[in-house]
């Protein structure tokens, strides 16, 4: 059997292609839009991907499994439980498999057995997989959603990101019965996940790429020895803020991802045709680190640098409805251009424009056109003006990062909700953001800018500056 797993940075993504090295037929689990990869991957190894599945309607990013299966022509499998709202809308007419608990199909000699494991979300599955050229029990789970290393998928996503109230409970009793059948399964059991560190789909994912049943038995706290009530108290606390976007992810994946036929690549546009954009009110991504931002950039255009938050920010920031235009590197601006379309691709913003290299900066000031910055200030004297009075401090972070502690009278927006919260800003006085170190309130500031605020400030050291310098901190109203 051949198996390569396929990782995504920004998104924190796994994804799987096992093939049948015999038959030459083979199986993709959980594909993003960049089919192109596992079709190259495929044909490289003398396979044919014949079979498409997915363990469940993803919420962090565009599922590739419809379109891969239209690509490739092969036959896509789709979960057919978790009750009649959680069904795939384009099963039918994509001609979809269903898939339900208990179901077994071949890829070759692989033997694929199909578990439903509710709890992440109602109709996930974990697919249980056997080389039967030397084997005749599973080595290995594709466990997607279900079970990380070091952890298990947050069953609060349906009330909290798709808005289904009262459900996370219910969700979360649901996966500890998930669990609690996977204990079922053997220890040498290899348990290949879907997502790593950094992804919000769970609240200590590890980094580690793989691990065993045995090994997660041993340190994975969920799989700890608990009561079904400690379970769901334990696995709904400390949840971290999903992402704004991942609502758009789950109507797209439950209703049928759009087919690209390809990812975009975005053309090089004329220096005019910026202002001309800006004008038509078309969003204008500035990609360039935060500091050459503020150094100078052009007037109503939106920073967030090419890393690894730029999904997750730009998925929560950039309206889905709409053509966007990119400003990248001068450096072979062209490839960080479809880098950054590629990435935009794989969580639904399809419709970029254009792009314009570092220089349109240059041009925007050749042409007569003021440029704009973005003042800093440091954590002492932000204290020295805060004293005066005439500014407002705005704590951009998440919620537990505000309830561990924040700065006296600073009010607390989280970057996510900031657009939607312009009008409870004041329209005098100075706006200072701040965040924890200063990525998140680098994108505030300007965005605020972009909105046609004019006195922003970013304390860039954010609260972690703050706390080395041994400045005074308030928690739930007391100091």
């Amino acid at each position: 059997m051949f198996l390569r797993r396929f990782y995504d940075e920004q998104l924190a993504q796994a994804s799987y292609l096992l093939g049948c090295q015999t038959s030459g037929a083979a199986l993709v689990v959980d594909a993003n839009r960049d089919v192109e990869q596992y079709v190259v991957a495929a044909a490289a190894e003398g396979l044919q991907i014949t079979h498409v599945t997915e363990t469940h309607i993803h919420a962090d990013f565009v599922s590739g499994s419809r379109e891969l299966a239209e690509r490739t022509g092969a036959q896509l499998l789709l979960s057919g439980e978790g009750g009649r709202d959680w069904q795939y809308g384009f099963a039918h007419a994509s001609d979809a498999r269903v898939l339900r608990d208990g179901d077994r199909f071949p890829v070759g000699a692989i033997r694929i057995e199909v578990m439903h494991t509710p709890g992440h979300t109602p109709e996930h599955l974990a697919f249980l997989v056997t080389d039967t050229a030397g084997a005749d029990r599973p080595m290995a789970a594709l466990t997607g959603d279900f079970l990380f290393v070091g952890d298990v998928g947050r069953p609060d996503l349906l009330e909290r990101a798709a808005h289904v109230a009262g459900s996370m409970e219910a969700s979360a009793r649901d996966l500890f019965r998930s669990v609690q059948r996977a204990k079922s399964l053997p220890d040498y059991l290899q348990i290949w996940p879907g997502h790593g560190a950094g992804s919000a789909c769970g609240k200590s994912l590890g980094a580690m790429p793989q691990s065993t049943l045995g090994y997660e038995r041993l340190f994975n706290w969920a799989l700890a020895p608990m009561d079904e009530d400690a379970f769901v108290a334990a696995v709904l606390s400390g949840q971290p803020e999903p992402p704004r976007y991942f609502a758009v992810m789950k109507r797209i994946n439950r209703d049928g991802p759009r087919l690209l036929g390809g990812l975009p690549h975005p053309e090089q546009m004329g220096p005019s045709r910026l202002s001309v954009a800006l004008a038509e009110g078309a969003p204008v991504l500035d990609t360039r680190h935060a500091t050459d931002f503020a150094a100078g950039h052009v007037p109503g255009t939106l920073n967030i640098p090419f890393g690894r938050s730029f999904s997750t920010w730009a998925g929560s920031l950039l309206p889905y409805d709409r053509p966007f235009f990119l400003i990248v590197e001068d450096d072979d601006a062209a490839a960080l251009a479809a880098r950054a379309a590629r990435a935009l691709a794989l969580i639904g913003l399809d419709h970029a424009a254009g792009y314009f290299g570092a220089s349109a900066l240059t041009d925007w000031k050749v042409a007569g056109r003021p440029s704009e910055s973005v003042p800093m200030v440091s954590a002492v004297e932000l204290q020295r003006r805060m004293a005066r009075g005439g500014l407002t401090v705005i704590d951009v972070r998440e919620a537990s990062e505000w309830d561990s502690g924040h700065l006296p009278g600073a009010r607390w927006i989280p970057l996510a909700s900031l657009t939607e919260r312009l009008a409870d800003l004041p329209r005098d006085g100075s706006i200072v953001v701040q965040c924890q170190g200063g990525s998140r309130s680098a994108i505030a500031a300007s965005l605020l800018l972009a909105e046609g605020r004019r006195d922003v400030v970013n304390f860039a050291g954010g609260f972690a500056e703050w706390l080395r310098a041994g400045l005074p901190v308030e928690r739930d109203g007391v100091s």
